[in-house]
């Protein structure tokens, strides 16, 4: 009798949980196997249908390390346990790629993870995405970039997803939020290792509004290898990508060109040629990605694809219906606007708000196509 067998037997470890969740054991201790990665996984999978039958009799698995075989012969149960009871709680989900909450998407790319770790709501995997990824110290611009226009498309319906990190990627998760829009946040480590520490409540309101997700398994802590296979998520999730602002050896431009290779469509906001953290996204610009001026350029774009358009248009109404739909000090600033042209400082004076407040307001609004801005920082009304 295999060792296996015998705990099962005994009910070491596994007594307490029902026959689905020892199945789901054996994916876990699997996926914990050194040396197993999603393509080797994909094909022990193949060979046996059944994963309990593979850890009953690992010998006859095909082609796989000396240092795997011998983790199948004396797998770490202790841990698998601990994995299934940290999930056991509500709103965490273990999502096998046999599972059919598995995300459509993420399915076509050549090395899709054989488990998904989702604490939020798991839903929204197979929801149409949008990546938005950029420099960990972008510019002030670049981060109001990343939150209105994150803002604009999750006020549209589409989820936001991106990876924790400072910068444009948080910037991204909270214009999403502002909303109470969706947004899910793709780890580089374990889900109880959230990483920057400093982002922690960040990740908790995501989680309340969506979902943070990781291929890797608790305990696993950030490592510079895991980040390509966390971007790979990005992309493979999403529609498109689309990047703010990037230095031009971001790792954002390795996301950009992983979108390419799935598949997806890449979209990039240009900047002044002087500034250094614009140069990456002129290079993709060059490659072939496609230069986005406003929102509307990337909901045009992915509007070609099946069912996004019935998506966007269900919101359209709440999203072009002028400054009826905004809060009070839009409604405030966009009174001061009129036909003619007018400064930032101006329109600060009139409504009493800052020149800041009313700089991140005008940039929201001319995203929606409600307000034009013109040479020397003016602005005017575009409802006539």
């Amino acid at each position: 009798m295999s060792d296996f067998a015998k705990l099962l037997d005994k009910g070491v470890v596994l007594k307490r949980f029902t026959d689905d969740q020892k199945l789901l054991a054996c994916w876990l201790a699997l996926h914990r196997t050194p040396g197993v990665g999603p393509i080797t996984f994909m094909r022990l999978l193949a060979q046996f249908p059944s994963l309990q039958s593979l850890f009953e009799n690992p010998r006859a698995a095909k082609n796989i390390s000396d240092r795997s075989y011998q983790s199948l012969l004396a797998p770490n149960w202790d841990l698998v346990e601990q994995d299934l009871i940290w999930f056991a709680e509500p709103d965490r989900h273990i999502v096998t790629i046999q599972d059919e909450r598995y995300p459509p998407l993420l399915k076509e790319i050549v090395d899709p993870p054989s488990i998904l770790f989702v604490q939020g709501d798991a839903g929204l995997l197979s929801e149409w995405q949008l990546g938005i990824v950029g420099s960990r110290n972008p510019s002030r611009l670049g981060r109001d970039n990343a939150f209105e226009f994150s803002r604009f498309l999750a006020h549209g319906g589409l989820t936001i997803t991106s990876g924790l990190s400072d910068g444009i990627n948080s910037a991204a998760h909270q214009g999403a939020l502002a909303v109470e829009g969706k947004t899910l946040s793709v780890m580089g480590s374990g889900l109880d290792r959230v990483y920057p520490e400093k982002q922690y409540a960040l990740a908790q309101d995501i989680v309340q509004e969506g979902a943070l997700v990781s291929e890797f398994a608790l305990g696993t802590p950030l490592r510079p290898e895991n980040f390509p296979r966390r971007n790979r998520l990005i992309s493979g999730l999403s529609l498109g990508v689309l990047v703010v602002e990037a230095s031009s050896r971001s790792s954002s431009l390795g996301t950009a060109r992983m979108a390419l290779e799935q598949g997806r469509e890449v979209f990039s906001i240009p900047g002044s040629i002087h500034n250094p953290l614009a140069k990456g996204c002129h290079q993709l610009i060059r490659e072939g990605a496609k230069l986005v001026e406003k929102a509307e350029d990337i909901i045009e774009e992915l509007g070609a694809l099946a069912g996004v358009v019935e998506v966007l248009e269900t919101k359209e109404a709440t999203v072009n219906n002028g400054p009826q739909t905004l809060d009070s000090d839009y409604q405030l600033l966009f009174t001061c606007l009129g036909y003619d042209p007018i400064e930032i400082d101006t329109l600060a004076e009139q409504s009493g708000l800052t020149v800041d407040i009313v700089s991140s307001m005008l940039l929201l609004l001319e995203l929606e196509g409600q307000v034009a801005s013109l040479s020397g920082g003016r602005y005017i009304r575009m409802d006539g």
